[in-house]
């Protein structure tokens, strides 16, 4: 082994136990990167790596779909325009499957594919050319809600966010990620999940879009009323997929959204 590899080995190593060191014994979350520009796909995964991500990367959606249908990351980051399969009839294929978190990278001026790729069930999105660093706290935020959701904190009593949670028709259990409306289970993803929950806990308050934004986000990450339109636009159609007559997010509109309890 040369001088020049002995070096480079030795790189890695003491990075390795950099990042090792900082996530203790939390195992490394799997992060699935698709893009079919290789630049981005190298920079955004030499980041994330440095991070204490393990990342794989996809440069076509029917690659990356070829490859969740024998294992799934724990989430995806996905372009939307892309060769062989694009990243909207990427996510439509993924939600028949799984509500893992899921965040769109579009173009500057795309917002109809912003809005689109969220009403099909992105949980964010992001838009280039885009920090790096942003996009990190992004999945970050995302990872931390669905592990929240999940996970019941060291057997102790659960709280008022993991306690299962009955409104009505409504029956929301947090640490199994499920929600039911009048007996039919009804398939979320984790910004949904917690838009619902936030406006359940308390039926007939008003929650502000502000409000909500802080329910789905991190204070790092900003997001405009429109996101937080497209995310319940979304969750009343999959209400409404169990009970066409759905009707218990009401709109204020100019203030923000109530849950009313039948």
């Amino acid at each position: 082994m040369g001088i020049d590899s002995a070096r480079q080995n030795s790189d890695e190593w003491v990075k390795k136990q950099a990042v090792q060191s900082r996530l203790g014994a939390q195992q490394m979350s799997k992060i699935a990167l698709v893009d079919d520009d290789r630049n981005i796909l190298t920079s955004v995964s030499m980041t994330l790596e440095a991070e204490g991500f393990e990342v794989e990367t996809y440069n076509d959606g029917q690659a990356a779909l070829d490859a969740f249908n024998k294992k799934l990351p724990d989430m995806a980051v996905l372009d939307i325009k892309m060769p062989r399969m694009d990243g909207m009839d990427l996510l439509q294929r993924l939600r028949q499957k799984s509500q893992m978190p899921v965040i769109f990278l579009t173009s500057k001026d795309d917002e109809i594919d912003e809005v689109l790729g969220l009403r099909m069930g992105a949980d964010d999105y992001v838009k280039k050319p885009f920090s790096q660093r942003l996009l990190v706290e992004r999945i970050r935020a995302l990872l931390r809600r669905q592990e929240a959701i999940k996970n019941d904190a060291d057997g102790d009593a659960p709280s008022v966010e993991t306690k299962v949670m009955e409104r009505g028709q409504l029956r929301m259990d947090p640490l199994r990620h499920s929600v039911s409306w009048k007996d039919k289970d009804v398939s979320l993803t984790v910004t949904e999940f917690l838009l619902l929950q936030a406006l359940a806990q308390r039926p007939g308050f008003v929650k502000s879009r502000d409000q909500l934004m802080d329910v789905a986000y991190d204070d790092q990450v900003y997001v405009d009323d429109r996101t937080i339109d497209s995310h319940i636009k979304r969750l009343r159609k999959k209400m409404r997929s169990a009970d066409p007559d759905f009707s218990a997010i009401e709109t204020l509109y100019g203030i923000g959204y109530r849950y009313n309890e039948d």
